[in-house]
């Protein structure tokens, strides 16, 4: 079975249109021979099945495929059918009504149960979901069925997309290496006082010899990799409002993981008056009521760090000669919720990384990812000697979407870093320690951005993670600086004395 579309409507006209009968019949019928075939394969158009009029109304019902939408068609013969009335009977044609509007559409399986706007119902039986939706003229003008229907076939192709496992394909691999420690790094960092657990979940305290770590880090990659090729350090903002997410496209799923941020209603002292006595007489914060107090969430904590860069560059023309763009943050936190999915130092909801961001043509784009990953290769065989592999990765969106192929040319998508901890055992878990992720057009279009020269512009991006990174060194290494290799333990020098206590 295929896509099928029914929509059962009226127009609404000024007066009785039953003097036009016959011209009506004349003009839906060649209709469905043209304006409703038009940009169709042939027999592949919409058309009106049935049609009769009830004193100021036309009643018609029109069908269709995936070619020529019943909305769509409804829209393409307003006008034309407005002129022939008006200029023949003097009737005009104030709008459109719609009754029913019906998408049935193939699935393997049914989704369960969604709450979707302006869908009624959703019916699913022997491989068919059958959504009704509940649409006027300016839900089909705004063309909300589309929006829909695309989002129905997104929840579909995921279904049977399957887990990021079964679209990985390993690019290089390091060859095997003898780990001088198989504890887990965590334990043994919080036992020796590296590190100590936050006050709020998924988050950790770094002590002295942690931040040594995660200072050294940063600075190999900014001498190693940033400074030779050309980098600029900028700050990007640490909270991202809803119109940034719009445009990046996380607000079409990133709400589970976020941080959410509220404002204050307002910052009179006295609207918040009882919240102060309440804790001042109870010592509890009277959470409940705080959250009549505050407004609608604005945005949420930076949750992909590159989104709040892109606003800098909206709606810019930028000289040819400005590309590639090269740019990088450091300047905070990024926050993710992880749910269940907490573990030591290397899953957390609070952590730090260096964003790198670049921007220019294709060519110039897919170029620098390749540079990129050399001095990756680099930095992780001769300065941290890591046992590691890398790989390609299709992201499920652009499975859905139809650009596997495009993928599977090593232009689109992202290459993960993996490492396995010993801790694990063998045979255990890899760790993606790092990415480098190429996303074609989709910041620059979504923000407007422009070349001088009129060329298409695309976007890469790669995070540093500094609990990942360390997670994957000490887990191989060990905390010994004895066990590290020379080029590391030069680059971190004497290791610094953490607090004691009593």
């Amino acid at each position: 079975m295929e896509l099928q579309f029914t929509l059962k409507g009226s127009f609404k006209t000024s007066a009785d249109a039953s003097p036009a009968k016959d011209v009506i019949d004349a003009f839906f019928t060649e209709a469905n021979e043209t304006i409703l075939t038009k940009g169709a394969p042939e027999g592949e158009g919409a058309r009106i099945v049935e049609w009769d009029i009830d004193g100021d109304r036309i009643n018609l019902v029109v069908k269709s495929g995936k070619h020529v939408r019943v909305h769509d068609a409804l829209l393409r013969v307003r006008k034309p059918l407005a002129a022939k009335l008006g200029k023949e009977f003097h009737i005009g044609v104030r709008g459109i009504d719609v009754e029913s509007y019906i998408i049935e559409l193939p699935s393997e399986k049914p989704l369960g149960e969604l709450k979707i706007p302006y869908v009624s119902s959703i019916v699913y039986d022997n491989g068919i979901i059958t959504l009704t939706l509940d649409v006027g003229e300016s839900e089909l003008e705004n063309r909300v069925p589309d929006r829909i229907l695309k989002l129905m076939e997104d929840k579909i192709a995921a279904l049977s997309y399957g887990g990021k496992g079964e679209h990985w394909e390993i690019l290089w691999e390091s060859e095997k290496k003898e780990h001088v420690f198989s504890g887990d790094p965590t334990k043994e960092m919080v036992k020796q006082g590296w590190l100590k657990r936050g006050a709020s979940r998924g988050q950790w305290i770094h002590g002295a010899q942690s931040t040594r770590m995660f200072r050294t880090f940063e600075r190999i990659v900014v001498e190693e990799l940033l400074e030779p090729l050309g980098y600029n350090e900028m700050i990007f903002p640490k909270l991202v409002p809803w119109e940034v997410w719009e445009k990046s496209g996380h607000a079409k799923g990133v709400y589970p993981e976020i941080y959410y941020v509220c404002p204050p209603k307002t910052r009179d002292p006295k609207y918040w008056e009882e919240v102060s006595d309440y804790y001042k007489v109870t010592h509890e914060v009277p959470t409940a009521m705080i959250k009549e107090k505050i407004g609608d969430p604005i945005g949420g904590m930076c949750y992909a760090q590159c989104p709040p860069f892109w606003p800098y560059l909206q709606g810019e023309t930028i000289p040819t000669d400005e590309f590639p763009i090269k740019v990088f943050d450091r300047s905070g936190t990024s926050h993710r919720y992880e749910s269940g999915g907490i573990h030591g130092m290397e899953r957390v909801d609070e952590f730090h990384r260096v964003e790198i961001v670049w921007a220019g043509t294709p060519e110039q784009v897919v170029a620098h990812s390749k540079e990129l990953q050399e001095r990756y290769l680099h930095i992780f065989n001769d300065i941290l000697e890591l046992e590691w592999r890398k790989a390609w990765v299709t992201p499920w969106f652009m499975a859905q979407e139809g650009l596997d192929g495009i993928s599977e040319q090593g232009e689109i998508g992202t290459i993960d870093y993996e490492a396995p901890l010993p801790y694990r055992g063998d045979g255990g878990e890899w760790l993606e320690f790092q990415n480098v992720s190429v996303n074609g057009n989709k910041y620059p279009s979504g923000f407007n951005v422009k070349c001088q020269s009129g060329d298409e512009l695309w976007s890469g991006c790669s995070g540093v993670g500094l609990e990942r990174w360390s997670s994957v060194f000490l887990a191989q290494k060990g905390l010994d600086p004895d066990d590290w290799p020379e080029e590391f333990r030069k680059r971190v020098g004497e290791m610094p004395r953490g607090l004691r206590f009593l």
